[in-house]
């Protein structure tokens, strides 16, 4: 018998790849937009590679990253890859690390919604309220008309509804699409997209870009493999709350690092925000709603990647 349980460790793998996920975005910070979004793109992705040997199980081929069940969904899984990469490195270069990631943990919100409209899923009023403290939330901390909002508002709410979208479609496809397809499906979209959008203004990164660049593309792939080992030996509603404990690291980093200032209406509108994903994940755990598996995205941004066996999934919807 372990010293640990198996379910303990899962969770402190959980916190452990969140941090890694937030040292991963204060390397984009840390660049000031010295580099172009697309470029950090594709050479995050280029370095997301790595993580593909972890992620290829025993008997997949190497050719199943453009295998799928689904070509449509993985299409569109593809595309948010691509879109959600790009919209979180504009985001965490425009916002205080605080506030990008206040805006981004809207992804509970957005996924209840698009389940209601794709999924027709059966909501009751509990999620819609946490919905609705989630918004709330929002409304705080942007304060609109009190303030200026900037493309990085704009983008963690293009990131966070792109994220949303391709959980929806991994619950749509099912736990029997192969992990290397799905990492695959948004590997290949940043690559592509984020190498053809980059050539305009390309320009070589200086050594100290490179090693910031390089930190944004391993760590990310060091979090996705490190979430998957998570997720293998834990329950998924246990690996997914310790996602908020970004929050605590946000600002750290702001405060250290960056001088970012969090005033008492923003520190507010993130409790509610975090109570609102909370809500929404205890409520998907005690309605039994299959929670997304363990590869989300092929970039830094890991929302929600949490694992539910085939076994698993099977006898829920059984």
């Amino acid at each position: 018998m372990t010293a640990i349980s198996s379910p303990v460790r899962g969770v402190l793998i959980a916190f452990a790849a969140y941090a890694v996920f937030a040292f991963s975005d204060a390397s984009i910070k840390i660049l000031h937009g010295s580099v172009p979004a697309y470029e950090i793109a594709f050479i995050g992705a280029v370095f997301g590679i790595a993580a593909l040997p972890f992620i290829k199980a025993r008997g997949d081929s190497w050719f199943d990253v453009v295998r799928t069940t689904n070509r449509p969904l993985w299409l569109l899984r593809f595309v948010c890859g691509a879109v959600g990469a790009i919209a979180s490195i504009i985001t965490f270069t425009k916002l205080p690390m605080a506030e990008a990631f206040c805006l981004l943990f809207l992804l509970p919100s957005f996924v209840t919604i698009l389940s209601v409209i794709f999924l027709k899923e059966d909501v009751r009023w509990q999620r819609w309220a946490a919905v609705a403290v989630g918004f709330a939330g929002v409304l705080v901390v942007l304060r609109p008309g009190f303030r200026e909002l900037s493309i990085g508002h704009l983008a963690a709410a293009i990131g966070g509804l792109a994220a949303a979208i391709s959980i929806v479609v991994l619950r749509k496809m099912g736990p029997a699409e192969k992990r290397l397809s799905l990492y695959g499906a948004a590997l290949l979209g940043t690559l592509i997209v984020s190498g053809v959008l980059m050539i305009p203004q390309f320009a070589m990164p200086t050594p100290y870009q490179w090693l910031f660049i390089a930190s944004y593309g391993l760590l990310g792939a060091a979090g996705n493999v490190l979430l998957m080992t998570a997720a293998r030996i834990a329950p998924a509603n246990l690996v997914a709350p310790p996602q908020y404990s970004q929050m605590l690291w946000a600002i750290a980093f702001g405060y250290l690092i960056f001088d970012d200032a969090i005033d008492l209406p923003m520190a507010g509108g993130i409790l509610l925000i975090i109570c609102s994903g909370l809500l929404t994940l205890a409520r998907e755990r005690k309605r039994g709603t299959p929670l997304p598996r363990a590869v989300v995205s092929s970039d830094s941004q890991a929302p929600l990647a949490t694992s539910i066996d085939a076994d698993e999934a099977q006898r829920k919807t059984a």
